[in-house]
């Protein structure tokens, strides 16, 4: 029997393939009682799953792809640190003792515990954080009852295979290369899970949140996978299996066709210049950024080397990162954007989240709430400079005050950096992002005060309409063409023109092919985007006119009808 299955594409692409079922990651666990005598005996056992669950991440570690993204190594330290934690570590030993319960028992009871704790955190990316020490400690369950974790390595695979899971780890990750899945699903899992922002990275097409894909599914069914719209065709028939079969060709085809205009000048048909950066996150974006030709990096989320550690990086640790980017970039600018912290990117060694940390202490804010962390970033930033073309860029900016104390800061790092007779760009140039209301109406200030603008629709929209586009029950009401978006992008990018400032867009908007001409209408002539866009969004560059998308953009700007919005778009996209 042929169904469908819907849950969140996480990474784009079509597989199709047999399904490959896995152990359920939530084990069923046994309780019963123990002789006082044997106590010590189970405390032992314990420690010595402890000892063997380490040893299985540790072996994993040192067993990581060549090729694999960098931050493999960074999620196995997390998961060994999880392991190591008194909260696992020790307080099921205490369980064991006073109760005197077998060791699975007490360390899934101290697991649901721990998880009850991070359900009441309302900050999504923390929250999500709870399936990390779920996996865990599923890790220690499976070897207290004589079945360790595992992937099949020694799997040969006549056809492509789709991995049907429970939930994954990103341990579990580092053996897709060895086992050659065409692409995997999940029941749980989002977003911002670590292990979608694996998959993205790796390119493996995947869909999460699928509820109960594994009950559904049997071994050696035949999907579909859709990471894009986040569809799973199980078992399809003849129909399905060619348009998406066809889909799938197709997709090669234009993948390998968008190569041919790699090197071709990024220009309209009237031959106005259009610049097309890249954003990156880590050092192993760097090769999809060449291979796309990229003419710089135009968003540097250096929050990244932040994250998944209980340390801060020193300055020179920093300097080092951002030396590498820049000089492997051969001459092309390098848009670092300060810490951009909170909301949904938290660090443990942070402050306590608000109730509300989209609106709490974020971004700029939290660096000039932290003078010293602040002063560390800007010196590293500035001493990189001397090896390339870099500028500044502060996010979240809404008051005149904030800009005013992060100029000083600025100031300051420099003055330290001259002292210490430490070199960098005296003429480094110093941008703000747009991604605020208030920030967008006084575009014009911002633009006289800052040597270019950067607009960061993702966060834009989020404030502009009240919707919080991590909560799937307002998903649908996120609406990138709503007139008060657009009517603010397109504020900013006059104010910018009028001070004689660049300005750029640096959210998914710029990434998204469909926008493209509508953006450009807008006045937009630099475009930030994911590497894997670059191409798509290129081939809509070298297909505009300038002069004919004008007149469009500005009637879609003036509808407020939804239907008149879509078809407008389709017009100025034919």
């Amino acid at each position: 029997m042929s169904f469908s299955l819907h849950g969140i594409g996480v990474s784009s692409g079509i597989a199709i393939g047999y399904a490959h079922i896995t152990s359920s990651a939530r084990v069923e666990v046994p309780q019963y009682m123990l002789d006082r005598q044997y106590i010590d005996e189970e405390l032992a056992r314990f420690d010595a799953a402890i000892l063997t669950t380490r040893e299985e991440l540790e072996t994993l570690r040192l067993h990581i792809p060549a090729h694999a993204p960098a931050e493999l190594s960074a999620f196995l330290d997390m998961h060994l640190m999880f392991l190591g934690d008194s909260t696992i570590a020790e307080e099921p030993k205490r369980l064991i003792s006073e109760t005197q319960c077998n060791a699975e028992w007490a360390l899934a009871q101290q697991m649901e515990a721990l998880v009850a704790r991070f359900e009441e955190i309302e900050d999504p990316y923390l929250r999500s954080r709870q399936d990390d020490v779920v996996q865990v400690v599923q890790r220690v369950l499976k070897v207290l009852l004589g079945h360790p974790s595992h992937l099949p390595l020694d799997v040969n695979f006549d056809e492509e295979r789709i991995l049907v899971a429970h939930e994954l780890s990103p341990a579990d990750m580092i053996l897709f290369k060895s086992v050659r899945f065409a692409a995997f699903i999940t029941d749980l899992g989002g977003t911002t899970s670590h292990t979608a922002i694996l998959a993205r990275s790796m390119a493996i097409p995947s869909v999460m949140a699928l509820h109960n894909a594994r009950g559904l599914i049997r071994d050696h069914d035949l999907l579909i996978v859709d990471g894009r719209d986040g569809v799973v065709i199980v078992n399809p028939d003849e129909s399905a299996l060619a348009e998406y079969r066809l889909r799938q060709n197709q997709w090669r085809i234009d993948t390998e066709k968008l190569k041919r205009i790699k090197s071709s000048k990024s220009a309209t048909l009237d031959g106005t210049p259009i610049a097309l950066m890249a954003n990156i996150e880590l050092l192993s974006d760097l090769d999809a950024v060449k291979a796309a030709g990229a003419q710089g990096i135009g968003l540097f989320r250096s929050e990244f080397m932040f994250l998944n550690r209980s340390d801060l990086p020193s300055e020179d640790e920093q300097y080092e990162f951002y030396k590498t980017v820049t000089e492997s970039l051969d001459g092309k600018p390098v848009t670092i954007r300060t810490l951009d912290l909170g909301a949904d990117k938290q660090a443990p060694w942070g402050h306590s989240v608000a109730d509300n940390p989209a609106l709490g202490l974020r971004a700029i804010r939290l660096c000039l709430a932290e003078p010293g962390l602040f002063q560390t970033q800007l010196r590293a930033i500035l001493r990189a400079s001397h090896h390339g073309r870099v500028n500044i860029l502060i996010p979240m900016l809404a008051s005149f005050i904030e800009l005013r104390q992060t100029l000083q800061h600025i100031d300051t790092a420099k003055a330290s950096l001259r002292k210490d007779g430490l070199k960098f760009d005296e003429g480094i140039a110093v941008g703000g992002m747009i991604e605020i209301p208030a920030a967008a109406l006084s575009a014009p200030f911002f633009a006289e005060q800052l040597d270019f603008l950067s607009i960061g629709t993702n966060d834009l929209i989020q404030y502009t309409l009240a919707i919080d586009r991590a909560d799937d029950s307002v998903a649908h009401l996120y609406d990138p063409l709503h007139p008060a978006v657009l009517n603010l992008i397109q504020h900013t990018i006059r104010a910018g023109a009028k001070a004689g400032k660049p300005v750029s867009v640096c959210g998914e908007m710029a990434g998204d092919p469909q926008l493209t001409r509508l953006l450009l209408g807008l006045g937009l002539r630099t475009f930030s985007m994911q590497a894997a866009s670059l191409l798509q969004v290129k081939q809509q560059v070298l297909k505009a006119q300038l002069e004919e998308l004008a007149p469009l953009t500005q009637r879609l700007l003036k509808n407020t009808d939804p239907d008149k919005t879509a078809q407008l778009l389709g017009r100025l996209n034919s």
